[in-house]
């Protein structure tokens, strides 16, 4: 029996991608997004299992972990995949309210997330954990103060957080893409990353020996050169 993901951001891009890659390996996946639609599509074509979500409310955040915990029976693997680009704006032109809904979606949902998951993980003493954060949190970015900043503090929680689930043998993951051509961006990039090279990316990760743990995977399409 495979084991048991749960992918948040499941319905578009790199997440989509990672669920599809995950079923066709047996792995069971529990896939969230906020379109129902396309989240249908994803499970009509995978039999993954799903609800959708809004991870900037903090409380369905919680709540979400639980369905997918009560759905799986267990969570072996979690990914922290969603997230949410205010887009390219100088920084006196951000508002407390897009602060605010930056914040909810790229810190504060996979934080908790990860709170939930280290709950249940340390319990028995497996599981993997992986964030999918930037490569931004490794550089910067004029006119990225709100995406870029709290990367980075994503970042930061990642590490520490690799630091306490090590203790109790859960493994942690830092994933940092570089550019991925998806609808993640309003243009088009296709001198970017494939999202389906992305994703496998990630995969691998989550396949490696049991002896071994990945602590950061960075990669970027050849055309960047910010590192």
């Amino acid at each position: 029996m495979g084991r048991k993901v749960l992918v948040t951001g499941a319905t578009r891009g790199i997440g989509c991608e990672m669920t599809k890659q995950l079923c066709a390996q047996g792995f069971t996946v529990f896939a969230t997004g906020r379109d129902q639609s396309l989240l249908n599509d994803l499970k009509k074509e995978t039999g993954c299992l799903g609800e959708v979500c809004d991870l900037a409310d903090a409380s369905a955040a919680v709540a979400l972990y639980e369905k997918a915990r009560r759905a799986l029976g267990q969570i072996d693997v979690l990914v922290n995949n969603a997230g949410f680009n205010p887009g390219k704006n100088p920084l006196v032109e951000v508002s407390t309210e897009q602060l605010d809904a930056s914040y909810a979606v790229n810190f504060r949902a996979p934080y908790l997330l990860c709170r939930e998951a280290l709950k249940e993980m340390s319990a028995r003493r497996s599981g993997h954990i992986l964030n999918v954060v930037s490569s931004l949190a490794r550089t910067s970015a004029p006119n990225y103060s709100t995406y870029c900043s709290l990367k980075h503090a994503l970042h930061g929680f990642t590490q520490c957080l690799a630091k306490e689930a090590r203790l109790v043998d859960v493994k942690v993951t830092g994933v940092y893409p570089g550019g991925v051509d998806t609808d993640f961006r309003i243009e088009d990039r296709p001198d970017y990353m494939r999202a389906d090279s992305a994703a496998r990316m990630i995969v691998q990760c989550i396949n490696a020996p049991e002896d071994v743990v990945v602590h950061e995977l960075v990669y970027r399409p050849m055309i960047e050169s910010n590192f």
